[in-house]
Protein backbone atom coordinates (compact mmCIF):
# COMPACT_ATOMS: atom_id res chain seq x y z
CA UNK A 1 0.00 0.00 0.00
CA UNK A 2 1.32 3.41 -1.15
CA UNK A 3 2.18 5.73 2.20
CA UNK A 4 0.09 8.12 3.22
CA UNK A 5 0.90 9.26 6.68
CA UNK A 6 4.66 9.81 8.23
CA UNK A 7 4.93 9.50 11.68
CA UNK A 8 7.82 10.89 13.40
CA UNK A 9 9.04 9.87 16.91
CA UNK A 10 10.10 13.44 18.22
CA UNK A 11 13.40 12.95 20.57
CA UNK A 12 16.19 11.40 18.38
CA UNK A 13 14.26 12.16 15.59
CA UNK A 14 13.21 15.80 14.97
CA UNK A 15 15.21 17.02 17.76
CA UNK A 16 18.92 15.73 18.74
CA UNK A 17 17.46 15.46 22.49
CA UNK A 18 18.70 12.43 23.77
CA UNK A 19 22.02 13.02 25.03
CA UNK A 20 20.40 15.99 26.90
CA UNK A 21 17.51 13.80 28.24
CA UNK A 22 19.77 11.12 29.67
CA UNK A 23 22.40 13.86 31.44
CA UNK A 24 19.39 15.24 33.21
CA UNK A 25 17.77 11.86 34.31
CA UNK A 26 21.07 10.48 35.23
CA UNK A 27 21.93 13.73 37.15
CA UNK A 28 18.60 13.60 39.54
CA UNK A 29 19.36 9.92 40.29
CA UNK A 30 22.97 10.69 40.95
CA UNK A 31 22.12 13.28 42.98
CA UNK A 32 19.37 11.33 44.98
CA UNK A 33 21.71 8.74 46.16
CA UNK A 34 21.06 6.18 43.11
CA UNK A 35 23.37 4.87 40.73
CA UNK A 36 22.37 4.09 36.75
CA UNK A 37 25.08 3.99 33.91
CA UNK A 38 24.76 5.79 30.91
CA UNK A 39 25.33 1.96 28.97
CA UNK A 40 22.03 0.83 31.17
CA UNK A 41 20.16 3.92 30.86
CA UNK A 42 20.32 4.30 27.03
CA UNK A 43 19.78 0.23 26.89
CA UNK A 44 16.59 0.41 29.59
CA UNK A 45 15.46 3.68 29.03
CA UNK A 46 15.25 5.32 25.17
CA UNK A 47 12.34 6.06 23.69
CA UNK A 48 10.14 5.01 26.53
CA UNK A 49 7.73 7.29 28.60
CA UNK A 50 8.34 8.44 32.31
CA UNK A 51 6.08 6.11 33.54
CA UNK A 52 8.01 3.26 32.06
CA UNK A 53 11.30 4.59 33.02
CA UNK A 54 9.95 5.00 36.85
CA UNK A 55 8.75 1.23 36.77
CA UNK A 56 12.07 0.22 35.38
CA UNK A 57 14.06 2.16 37.36
CA UNK A 58 12.00 0.23 40.78
CA UNK A 59 11.74 -3.21 39.34
CA UNK A 60 15.34 -3.17 38.23
CA UNK A 61 17.53 -1.02 40.20
CA UNK A 62 15.39 -0.56 43.01
CA UNK A 63 15.28 3.32 42.82
CA UNK A 64 12.07 4.85 43.39
CA UNK A 65 10.69 8.25 41.65
CA UNK A 66 9.38 10.78 43.59
CA UNK A 67 7.18 13.59 42.41
CA UNK A 68 10.26 15.59 43.83
CA UNK A 69 12.48 14.05 41.50
CA UNK A 70 10.28 14.73 38.82
CA UNK A 71 9.84 18.32 39.32
CA UNK A 72 13.83 19.06 39.70
CA UNK A 73 13.97 16.88 36.32
CA UNK A 74 11.43 18.98 34.61
CA UNK A 75 12.82 22.22 35.33
CA UNK A 76 16.42 21.03 34.31
CA UNK A 77 14.72 19.97 31.02
CA UNK A 78 13.38 23.05 30.15
CA UNK A 79 16.36 25.11 30.69
CA UNK A 80 18.64 23.28 29.59
CA UNK A 81 16.57 22.68 26.00
CA UNK A 82 15.95 25.89 26.30
CA UNK A 83 19.56 27.05 26.08
CA UNK A 84 20.94 23.56 24.52
CA UNK A 85 18.62 22.05 22.18
CA UNK A 86 18.73 21.43 18.54
CA UNK A 87 16.56 19.93 15.56
CA UNK A 88 17.87 17.21 13.96
CA UNK A 89 20.05 18.20 10.24
CA UNK A 90 18.11 18.55 7.63
CA UNK A 91 15.03 18.32 9.65
CA UNK A 92 13.22 21.42 8.67
CA UNK A 93 14.09 20.70 4.95
CA UNK A 94 13.07 17.17 5.02
CA UNK A 95 9.79 18.26 6.68
CA UNK A 96 8.80 20.56 3.74
CA UNK A 97 9.90 18.25 1.10
CA UNK A 98 7.79 15.60 2.28
CA UNK A 99 4.69 15.74 -0.09
CA UNK A 100 2.15 14.04 2.65
CA UNK A 101 0.77 14.73 6.01
CA UNK A 102 2.72 14.26 8.88
CA UNK A 103 2.54 13.81 12.57
CA UNK A 104 4.74 13.61 15.92
CA UNK A 105 3.74 10.18 17.93
CA UNK A 106 6.31 10.67 21.27
CA UNK A 107 6.87 9.22 24.81
CA UNK A 108 6.61 12.82 26.17
CA UNK A 109 3.88 14.86 27.25
CA UNK A 110 2.26 17.34 25.01
CA UNK A 111 4.16 19.80 26.95
CA UNK A 112 7.53 18.60 26.06
CA UNK A 113 7.03 18.09 22.71
CA UNK A 114 5.83 21.61 21.87
CA UNK A 115 8.38 22.70 23.65
CA UNK A 116 11.11 20.61 21.74
CA UNK A 117 9.40 21.70 18.23
CA UNK A 118 9.08 25.29 19.41
CA UNK A 119 12.37 25.75 20.59
CA UNK A 120 14.21 24.43 17.57
CA UNK A 121 11.36 25.85 14.92
CA UNK A 122 9.66 22.85 13.49
CA UNK A 123 6.81 23.81 15.54
CA UNK A 124 4.96 25.36 12.76
CA UNK A 125 5.69 22.38 10.57
CA UNK A 126 4.02 20.09 12.93
CA UNK A 127 1.26 21.53 14.65
CA UNK A 128 -1.81 20.26 15.51
CA UNK A 129 -1.03 16.96 14.68
CA UNK A 130 0.80 15.79 18.11
CA UNK A 131 0.16 13.07 19.98
CA UNK A 132 1.52 11.83 23.48
CA UNK A 133 1.90 8.41 25.42
CA UNK A 134 -0.24 10.42 27.47
CA UNK A 135 -3.05 10.10 25.14
CA UNK A 136 -3.31 6.11 25.28
CA UNK A 137 -3.21 3.15 28.02
CA UNK A 138 -0.11 1.41 27.55
CA UNK A 139 3.13 3.44 25.83
CA UNK A 140 6.66 2.08 23.36
CA UNK A 141 6.74 -0.60 23.12
CA UNK A 142 3.33 -1.63 23.08
CA UNK A 143 1.63 0.05 19.49
CA UNK A 144 -1.26 1.88 21.26
CA UNK A 145 0.07 5.11 20.34
CA UNK A 146 1.17 4.39 16.88
CA UNK A 147 -2.70 3.06 16.32
CA UNK A 148 -4.15 6.13 18.02
CA UNK A 149 -1.99 8.81 16.07
CA UNK A 150 -2.86 6.71 12.58
CA UNK A 151 -6.77 6.50 13.02
CA UNK A 152 -6.92 10.21 14.00
CA UNK A 153 -5.09 11.27 11.51
CA UNK A 154 -7.35 9.11 9.21
CA UNK A 155 -4.71 6.59 7.73
CA UNK A 156 -4.64 2.72 7.89
CA UNK A 157 -1.31 1.33 9.61
CA UNK A 158 -0.15 -0.15 6.31
CA UNK A 159 -0.59 3.42 4.63
CA UNK A 160 1.75 4.54 7.54
CA UNK A 161 5.76 4.76 8.14
CA UNK A 162 7.21 5.07 11.41
CA UNK A 163 10.55 7.06 11.86
CA UNK A 164 11.84 5.65 14.91
CA UNK A 165 15.47 6.00 16.97
CA UNK A 166 14.83 3.38 19.45
CA UNK A 167 14.39 0.01 19.64
CA UNK A 168 11.08 -0.15 21.47
CA UNK A 169 9.76 2.54 19.07
CA UNK A 170 10.50 -0.03 15.99
CA UNK A 171 8.67 -2.65 18.22
CA UNK A 172 5.69 -0.40 18.71
CA UNK A 173 5.86 0.56 14.71
CA UNK A 174 6.64 -3.16 13.33
CA UNK A 175 3.25 -4.38 16.25
CA UNK A 176 0.91 -1.49 14.66
CA UNK A 177 1.68 -3.34 11.18
CA UNK A 178 3.45 0.02 10.15
CA UNK A 179 6.45 0.04 8.26
CA UNK A 180 9.27 1.58 10.21
CA UNK A 181 12.28 3.63 9.11
CA UNK A 182 15.28 3.21 11.82
CA UNK A 183 17.21 6.30 12.24
CA UNK A 184 20.74 6.50 13.64
CA UNK A 185 21.57 10.53 13.18
CA UNK A 186 21.24 11.45 16.36
CA UNK A 187 24.70 12.75 18.49
CA UNK A 188 23.57 9.48 20.39
CA UNK A 189 23.15 6.75 18.49
CA UNK A 190 27.09 5.52 18.64
CA UNK A 191 26.65 5.48 22.78
CA UNK A 192 23.40 3.88 22.53
CA UNK A 193 24.70 1.39 19.79
CA UNK A 194 21.52 1.99 17.67
CA UNK A 195 22.88 0.91 14.45
CA UNK A 196 23.39 -2.56 15.58
CA UNK A 197 20.13 -2.72 18.36
CA UNK A 198 17.69 -1.31 15.56
CA UNK A 199 18.99 -3.50 12.59
CA UNK A 200 18.36 -6.65 14.88
CA UNK A 201 14.83 -5.87 15.30
CA UNK A 202 14.04 -5.85 11.02
CA UNK A 203 13.05 -2.34 10.23
CA UNK A 204 12.28 -1.69 6.93
CA UNK A 205 15.27 0.61 6.69
CA UNK A 206 18.07 2.06 8.58
CA UNK A 207 19.32 5.58 7.42
CA UNK A 208 21.66 8.25 9.33
CA UNK A 209 20.71 11.09 7.08
CA UNK A 210 17.86 12.96 7.61
CA UNK A 211 18.00 14.76 4.18
CA UNK A 212 17.24 11.54 2.21
CA UNK A 213 14.44 10.72 3.75
CA UNK A 214 12.16 12.43 1.54
CA UNK A 215 13.58 10.17 -1.50
CA UNK A 216 13.73 6.92 1.26
CA UNK A 217 9.76 7.32 1.31
CA UNK A 218 9.16 8.13 -2.51
CA UNK A 219 11.51 4.83 -3.02
CA UNK A 220 9.27 3.21 -0.65
CA UNK A 221 5.83 4.14 -2.30
CA UNK A 222 7.25 3.22 -5.79
CA UNK A 223 8.14 -0.35 -4.23
CA UNK A 224 4.66 -0.67 -3.02
CA UNK A 225 3.32 -0.15 -6.41
CA UNK A 226 5.44 -2.44 -8.14
CA UNK A 227 4.21 -4.68 -5.65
Amino acid sequence: MNPRLIIFDCDGVLVDSEPISMSVLLGVITGAGGAVSEEAAYLHFLGRSMASVRAVLLSDFGFTVTEDHLLIARREMRRRFTEELQPMPGMADALRRLDMPCCVASSGTLERIRLSLATTGLLELLEPNLYSATMVERGKPAPDLFLHAARDMGAPPAACIVVEDSPAGVEAAKAAGMRVFGFTGGSHAGKAGLAAALAALGPDLVFDDMARLPELVARSGSQARAG
